[in-house]
């Protein structure tokens, strides 16, 4: 019983204790600064949103996706960190003590989160170099996909078969990156190889003619075509080709198709391996000629025709000698 009396009285006077604090703490003048506070944060939110639906109202004409995603960030972050030094001062906090707490919490996280300080670190960088913006198709490493988010931690990239790739900013920063949509234009090669018994001159005037026939190749700068070397097959010829960075798909069908065309019209030969079956020896030859058509019917009845003919003499030859023993 007496216990009971001891906890009750202890817990009587821990209520009475925060009460008390309560009362200390909620007065008419702390009551103003919150209802002032919240007003404040109010308009500033108001503000921050009007900010925000401007920026995104800017056609993409004038400001690219990217700045506009940069931009509508760094108002963000502005806009929290404003809110709260606004409701540290307006309680009596000093700031200079929690910028001097701060800094000791810094390096002190710096030390436990090194990698997630330097991916920040290396966002800044990123975002504000400009060599990555959303949409452009990219190659880190042994990723390649469309950029579709730019951030102070990494770059969100989705690859050609839908997949979502996450690349820290730090690997984005200490690695080769190949931006293919950075330039407007683009250039492509195209190589094929001729039989060493074609015309040369004949083969780079037919092979000069494939660019005409795509129409997403650009005139300015112009194609090329040269010769690049004698294999051990046939010829080498490259063709050099530019286009909109958006067309390469488009473009590269079309050469090929332009390519077996222009080279089929002029008798161009293009050499290609066959495989060939000697005696259960496997060879690989290369040939030039088109591919010999498969035989008749009839052709074939009269080889077999002609075996067995030839093979009938020499059993009756054999049933002979037979008799005579």
């Amino acid at each position: 019983m007496e216990e009971t009396t001891e906890f009750l009285a202890q817990e009587t006077e821990a209520i009475s204790s925060f009460v008390t604090w309560v009362k200390t703490f909620v007065t008419w003048d702390n009551l103003v600064k919150l209802i002032f506070s919240v007003i404040v944060i109010l308009i500033l939110w108001i503000v921050y949103k009007v900010i925000i639906r401007a920026i995104k109202k800017v056609p993409a004409e004038k400001v690219s996706t990217h700045k506009t995603m940069l931009l509508t960030t760094m108002v963000k972050y502005i806009f929290y960190v404003v809110v709260a030094m606004f409701v540290l001062s307006r309680f009596g906090v000093k700031l200079s003590a929690i910028w001097g707490a701060a800094g000791i919490a810094g390096v002190a996280i710096g030390f436990a989160a090194q990698t997630s300080v330097s991916n920040i670190i290396s966002g800044v960088f990123v975002l504000t170099e400009g060599t990555i913006k959303i949409g452009d198709f990219i190659s880190v490493g042994d990723v390649s996909g469309i950029v579709d988010n730019v951030n102070l931690l990494s770059v969100r990239v989705h690859t050609l078969d839908n997949q979502m790739v996450r690349i820290p900013n730090s690997t984005v920063i200490n690695s080769n990156l190949t931006n293919f949509s950075f330039h407007p234009k683009r250039r492509f090669t195209f190589s094929v190889s001729i039989a060493y018994e074609m015309d040369m001159e004949k083969a780079l005037a037919a092979l000069e003619k494939a660019p005409s026939l795509c129409p997403t190749v650009l005139k300015d700068p112009a194609p090329a075509v040269w010769y690049d070397g004698f294999g051990d097959s046939g010829i080498n010829l490259t063709a050099a080709v530019w286009f909109k960075s958006s067309d390469l798909v488009a473009t590269k069908n079309a050469m090929y198709i332009a390519i077996k065309k222009v080279f089929d019209e002029a008798g161009i030969e293009i050499p290609y391996n066959k495989i060939v079956v000697d005696s259960g020896k496997l060879a690989v030859e290369t040939v030039t000629a088109k591919p010999a058509k498969a035989p008749s019917a009839k052709a074939t009845a009269a080889k077999v025709t002609a075996a067995k003919t030839e093979k009938a003499p020499a059993k009756t030859t054999k049933a002979r000698a037979t008799k005579a023993k």
